[in-house]
């Protein structure tokens, strides 16, 4: 059974020897024809390229004579066409060089000519001379006077009519100029004094305070005068009793100090209780009550008039111009119209507004310090600013509003007709009889300090100055000048509210009777 099997395997063994064999052979004869027909599809397409390649070398050959054949005809041409422009350059510098003879032919010509000129000009000249040298020695000998002289009497001449020319135009300029600038400038003032309603303040330097009964004067005096004594000499004003029904007056230059003695009376008269100590806590308190006041109008002031950022300490000492007046004019109510003004002013003129705004609010700041400090109230309000670091600009609006220094910004110029519209509007000030007195005549006495004023007279309460010149003295171009000076010299000598207008009147007169 064993060898049968084994029989089995050798022959499925053989078989499958011979069956590979045969397949080998088959698949060997098969690759064999394979290879023989890619070999002929090979030389096919190879014998197709060559074909085709031969055909395109051809054409390319075809291509490159008739490429060759363009390319000579168009050198052909371009060296025609090159031959042809070099025969008329050739022409055209012939052409030159004879426009050039002829052109330095002229030229020859017209140099002799000139020098044929030049010597005719020079014999004329000298000619001329000789013959001006003798019409001037003609004219001298029957004028009887030299060339100099008459030259100098022609200048003299033409010299006063050009001077009365020159008036007249300047006259006349400033006539228009002045007519135009007035109707602009009044009609932004007005417009800008119509948005701005502050009310007028006037002070006094005496407070009257009513007492609830005769009785109470009795106590505010003391025994012996001790207790007015006390107060006065504590307070630092004057108290005046006298025969008025219940009424009892403070005196003082100092409205500070006047409004705390006025508190701290009025606190005492309530209380009934008046002796020195009792005296002495009312004025701390009433000390205490006002400077918080003065502190609050500060903050007022400046958000009225529009203006933040300022230092504590610079907002307490502008709220001191609360009790503070020039001329009757509250200076706090004054500083906030100012600086509404300014700003008014400074936004139709372009102007920057804020820092007008603050150079018309602290423009007098100084005044709260000027009974204390030394100085004028300008320079103590620029030390005060200085020292706060405040904008260089509004400090120059400050120190420039009364010319102590020269106006260099159109802001400090702003800032110095807002201060005259406050100050000169009608009803923001007022003046006691013995200054506007004396101002007036201050005005007429610098009038006739001038040399040939007959008169002068001082119109509408000191605004206006009406000068009489000497006709024989002054011509009309003097009055002009005239009218400058004594200007000038107002501004440089006197403090005024506003402006004052100068006119110089200069009349002649003919007078003959008939007899």
């Amino acid at each position: 059974m064993d060898a049968l099997i084994v029989i089995e395997a050798v022959i499925g063994v053989i078989v499958a020897m011979v069956v590979g064999w045969l397949a080998y052979r088959v698949g060997r004869q098969q690759a064999k024809d394979e290879r023989n027909a890619l070999r002929a599809e090979a030389e096919k397409t190879l014998s197709e390229a060559q074909a085709k390649a031969r055909q395109i070398l051809v054409e390319a050959k075809d291509e490159i004579i008739r490429i060759r054949d363009e390319t000579d005809q168009e050198i052909k041409e371009k060296r025609l066409e090159l031959q042809r422009e070099d025969d008329r350059l050739k022409k055209r510098r012939e052409e030159l060089e004879i426009q050039r003879e002829r052109i330095e032919q002229r030229e020859k010509k017209l140099n002799q000519r000139q020098s044929a000129l030049d010597k005719r000009e020079a014999e004329l000249e000298r000619l001329q001379k000789e013959r001006v040298a003798a019409l001037e020695a003609k004219l001298e000998e029957v004028a009887g006077m030299t060339r100099e002289d008459a030259r100098s009497e022609l200048l003299a001449a033409v010299r006063e009519a050009a001077r009365n020319d020159m008036a007249r135009v300047i006259r006349e300029v400033e006539a228009q100029a002045r007519e135009t600038a007035e109707q602009r400038a009044r009609k932004l003032v007005i417009e800008t004094m119509q948005r701005v309603a502050t009310d007028v303040v006037a002070e006094r330097a005496v407070v009257t305070i009513e007492l609830p009964s005769e009785e109470a004067k009795g106590r505010i005096i003391g025994r012996n005068g001790r207790n007015v004594q006390a107060f006065e000499q504590a307070a630092g004003v004057d108290v005046i009793v006298d025969d008025t029904p219940e009424t009892v007056t403070i005196s003082c230059f100092d409205p500070v100090r006047r409004e705390i003695a006025r508190r701290a009376l009025e606190s005492l008269v309530r209380d009934g209780r008046i002796h020195p100590t009792r005296i002495e806590k009312a004025l701390e308190d009433a000390r205490r009550d006002v400077e918080r006041i003065m502190a609050e109008e500060g903050e007022r002031a400046t958000v009225e008039a529009g203006v933040t950022g300022l230092p504590t300490e610079i907002v307490k000492t502008l709220g001191r111009l609360k009790y503070r007046t020039s001329y009757g004019q509250n200076q706090l109510y004054h500083s906030v119209e100012t600086a509404k003004l300014a700003g008014l002013l400074a936004s139709e003129l372009k102007a920057d507004v804020k820092v007008c705004k603050m150079g018309g609010l602290l423009h007098d700041i100084g005044k709260a310090l000027d009974r204390e400090s030394e100085g004028t109230h300008v320079q103590l309000g620029v030390d005060l600013l200085r020292r706060f670091n405040i904008n260089p600009k509004v400090i120059h609006c400050v120190e420039s509003h009364h010319h102590d220094v020269p106006q260099e910004t159109l802001e400090a110029v702003i800032v110095e007709i807002a201060d005259a519209i406050s100050g000169s509007r009608p009803g923001a000030r007022r003046e006691t009889l013995e200054t506007y007195v004396k101002r007036v005549r201050q005005l007429e006495e610098i009038a006739k300090s001038f040399k040939g004023v007959s008169e002068a007279y001082a119109l509408q309460a000191g605004r206006e100055l009406r000068v009489i010149v000497k006709p024989e003295a002054v011509d009309d171009l003097a009055c002009i000048q005239l009218s400058r000076d004594i200007a000038k010299r107002i501004e440089e000598t006197m403090e005024y509210p506003g402006q004052i207008k100068v006119t110089v009147v200069r009349e002649t007169r003919a007078i003959e009777y008939a007899k």
